[in-house]
């Protein structure tokens, strides 16, 4: 990596006002650049959370940009504050027969790098159409890479309302005989296989949805928390975490998609879902 990219030893030592003061010139903002060079202005430790899709195998231009995996990989582990999590959602091309295998290769990298793999969770898509050939079975999944810095230092983890049948683990018979049920209110704790609508409309060529988005913010990390998408895209992570009541920074190189991403933050705070 390039040496103007390696952090200043005085940030490193910086105190906590330091940080603040510098990261409040990043915060709800979306930037306009190449990723790396605003990764490496920004403070290091100042990020709680990042979620992102970036491009992966080519399969997309992009409007011809091209970006340094490993030099984003480096950059994102410096942002990140201790117990900040990464949440890195990838899928792998087909080409001549063989998949890529790139994305676990990136997770393998971000461990190597000292992060934690701290979860290999499943995004399946649905209400877009399964995708490829007449050789394999079709595709209609990503990864979505959990990857922490040490320990998360937040975690909320999404359940469901559980159905019950009457009989079962904390279910049963009681003293006098009668069937004890759960309440219907208890609640199962999610998978970590997703099933998300897609969203429809949106002019980018590869959206995930803002259920999606909101999540995973939801999961980790809390109201006030710092929020990083260095692909910003369409802006969903970013209009996520202003749903959910976090700060946002958005760092997009196409200058195209500013526009849609400023329109979707002037927005009114969309309803939680």
């Amino acid at each position: 990596m390039d040496a103007d990219l390696l952090p200043p030893e005085s940030t490193k030592d910086a105190p906590a006002a330091f940080h603040a003061a510098s990261c409040y010139a990043f915060i709800d903002r979306v930037h306009h650049g190449d990723n790396c060079e605003v990764l490496a202005s920004m403070p290091a430790e100042s990020v709680d959370l990042v979620v992102t899709s970036p491009p992966y195998d080519d399969l997309r231009t992009y409007g011809g940009h091209s970006w340094d995996f490993y030099g984003v990989a480096w950059l994102l582990k410096r942002v990140l504050k201790p117990g900040g999590v990464l949440v890195w959602n990838v899928a792998d091309a087909t080409k001549d027969g063989t998949e890529s295998g790139n994305s676990m290769r990136q997770a393998l990298h971000f461990q190597a790098l000292g992060l934690n793999l701290h979860d290999t969770m499943v995004y399946q898509q649905c209400g877009t159409g399964a995708k490829g050939s007449n050789l394999a079975y079709w595709q209609e999944w990503e990864y979505m890479f959990v990857l922490s810095k040490g320990r998360p230092k937040s975690v909320e983890r999404l359940t469901f309302p559980r159905i019950n049948s009457g009989v079962g683990e904390r279910g049963g018979v009681g003293q006098k005989g009668e069937i004890r049920k759960r309440p219907e209110s208890e609640v199962s704790v999610r998978s970590n296989v997703w099933r998300i609508p897609h969203d429809g409309e949106n002019s980018h060529p590869a959206p995930f949805p803002l259920q999606l988005a909101k999540d995973h913010i939801f999961s980790w990390s809390k109201p006030g928390d710092v929020v990083l998408d260095p692909f910003a895209g369409s802006g969903t992570t970013l209009r996520a975490a202003k749903d959910l009541n976090r700060h946002y920074i958005g760092i997009e190189i196409n200058e195209d998609y500013l526009s849609i991403i400023n329109q979707r933050l002037a927005q009114d705070v969309l309803a939680l879902a």
